[in-house]
């Protein structure tokens, strides 16, 4: 059974929503991806949203460009948390994503990530998890202990060729 639902407006979104699925494979999270539209087909996206609980999924992870629907609408009907990724767009940047995310009214929450911040969602949902999960606990320990290590590594390199030659 899934644990995190990953849902997109379009195909386009997949290069996004695809590195939030990367990290929940690092973390060894199950998840269900789907393509729906919230505006082109609202009755299959109604029922994934109310079934989204008696999946399993215990958080959404939902992106969306332009008026960026999806995310909140998931909010609105799932009670667990959601997690919106705002897309790129080329007529403003994703900044209307972005603002039509993180302007949920009162009471329909979202935690928003950047835009086409798909690795950060994933890392979020495992953190999610990770409050009533000590192994998933665990495995982000040693996650970001990774990344230390990657930054010393890297400073360590500097440090013995030089900016010049680095």
């Amino acid at each position: 059974m899934a644990q995190v639902g990953i849902v997109m407006g379009s195909d386009s979104d997949m290069p996004v929503m695809s590195k939030a699925a990367e990290m929940l494979d690092k973390f060894g999270i199950s998840y269900e991806m789907t393509i729906i539209s919230a505006h082109r087909e609202p009755d299959v996206f109604f029922e994934y949203a109310k079934s989204a609980e008696s999946k399993g999924f215990k958080v959404i992870i939902a992106g969306a460009g332009m008026a960026a629907h999806l995310p909140g609408m998931c909010a609105a009907i799932f009670p667990m948390p959601v997690i919106g990724i705002p897309m790129h767009t080329t007529s403003l940047g994703g900044r209307d994503s972005l603002y039509s995310i993180v302007q949920m009214p009162s009471g329909i929450p979202v935690a928003t990530v950047a835009i086409n911040g798909g690795a950060n969602a994933g890392i979020l949902a495992a953190k999610i998890l990770a409050t009533s999960d000590a192994e998933l606990l665990q495995k982000l320990k040693d996650y970001s202990e990774s990344l230390k290590k990657s930054v010393q590594e890297k400073d360590a390199r500097l440090q013995e060729v030089g900016y010049k030659n680095y």
